[in-house]
């Protein structure tokens, strides 16, 4: 009976409503499940091809990059022509590429084949808050929202424990033949999904582009984003840096890395369900600039005691983790509540500036900026007072001040 109400809640006649939380939280992992999986390998392609890191870490840096702009162009389609069509194209491309990646040659195949590879990648992540939005509404959009999050931390957890586990096991490509399975997994799940869409967009190609235009002139819509986006920054440039920082400055192994950076990313589950159970005591406003309070607190520990020990870099950065996990329900929900319509357009636009901004910060990790450490908690000093402060600045206008509560 409760699985009949699930399934005429949600319009799933296949996955049902417990079916459809597993199908967005694949979505929504899928960038994590791309990049944290060969995270442990970086350091050894980077010998493998004998190339500077640079190099290597551009397989990162460009993902990110190209996956903006996918999902720019995955977001408005879905929207005229519906979510399941674009998720198919998208997972195909996206198998084939991961299957092109564990057979490159040379560094700059593989980094040609990443590009493809998030391209199809871009597909997934456009869609997953837009299907959430047309499922759901309201707080139970918020809680959706916290709950998907929550549980979406097994990816980063899994990720690089598998990644070493698979070191151990076979070299780099056996990294990349595992992302062709989950491709070929995700691509099963879409197409037992049934379409959520309920009125789809009209008008041609340019027109229907052209809607993210007309998302953008919401300076509701786009103040959030970019706020949120740039908060960004520094999370990605901490997964950048971290097998460095661990392999390199502090000797681990690569079994050790991955356990270390499972640890920090498990912390991500506590952050979603503090803020869910602090939001019915306290303000949304209040909850958000504590979150930025914090961070710039743990910025500080990370440049004075974290290069005393893995064990010290880890606890200190671990505040920063869990506070950009604790953000992510109300920014989301946030930013999708000023939108009535044009959800895939508006879910594109979060993704591709939220990665826009994350390759920013995994290219100033991968600088030769002097101490990795350093430039992570200064990174998250600077960063959570700039976007801090706009939160502060920007609700206090008439046009965001009831979003404050």
């Amino acid at each position: 009976m409760k699985q009949d109400q699930a399934e005429n809640a949600t319009g799933q006649k296949v996955l049902g409503g417990s079916g459809l939380v597993a199908f967005l939280v694949l979505l929504s992992a899928f960038v994590p499940l791309s990049t944290d999986l060969y995270l442990p390998a970086l350091p050894t392609m980077t010998e493998y091809f004998n190339v500077p890191k640079v190099l290597t870490s551009l397989t990162i840096i460009l993902f990110f990059l190209f996956y903006s702009i996918a999902s720019l162009v995955w977001g408005p389609l879905s929207d005229k022509h519906g979510r399941r069509p674009i998720l198919l194209i998208g997972l195909c491309i996206y198998t084939v590429a991961s299957l092109l990646c564990a057979v490159s040659p040379t560094v700059y195949m593989l980094i040609a084949c990443r590009v493809l590879q998030a391209l199809g990648a871009g597909a997934a992540s456009a869609t997953a808050s837009a299907i959430a939005k047309d499922v759901y509404d309201g707080k139970n959009l918020e809680r959706k929202i916290a709950a998907i999050q929550t549980i979406s931390v097994i990816c980063p957890v899994a990720a690089p424990m598998l990644g070493a586990l698979l070191l151990t096991l076979t070299n780099w490509r056996g990294v990349f033949f595992a992302q062709v399975l989950v491709g070929m997994l995700v691509v099963v799940m879409t197409l037992l999904f049934t379409e959520s869409i309920r009125e789809k967009s009209s008008g041609g190609v340019l027109k229907t582009m052209g809607r993210l235009f007309v998302v953008l002139r919401n300076k509701r819509f786009t103040t959030l984003l970019m706020i949120f986006s740039i908060s960004g920054i520094t999370f990605m440039a901490f997964i950048s840096a971290s097998s460095y920082i661990y392999e390199n400055f502090f000797n681990l192994t690569k079994q050790n890395y991955s356990y270390m950076f499972s640890f920090n990313a498990l912390m991500m589950f506590v952050g979603p369900l503090v803020y869910i159970k602090l939001s019915e005591k306290f303000s949304r406003f209040w909850l958000i600039n504590w979150a930025f309070i914090i961070t710039i607190i743990a910025g500080i520990l990370i440049c004075t005691i974290g290069q005393l020990s893995p064990w010290a870099f880890a606890l200190t950065v671990l505040p920063t983790t869990i506070m950009g996990s604790f953000i992510a329900p109300p920014s989301r929900y946030l930013m999708l509540s000023q939108q009535s319509g044009d959800s895939g357009s508006a879910s594109a636009l979060m993704m591709a500036v939220g990665s826009i901004a994350g390759s920013i910060g995994m290219t100033l990790a991968s600088l030769p900026l002097g101490n990795g450490i350093i430039v992570i908690g200064v990174l998250n000093i600077l960063v959570s007072l700039l976007c801090g402060g706009a939160w502060v600045f920007f609700t206090g206008r008439p046009f965001l001040k009831d979003v404050r509560g």
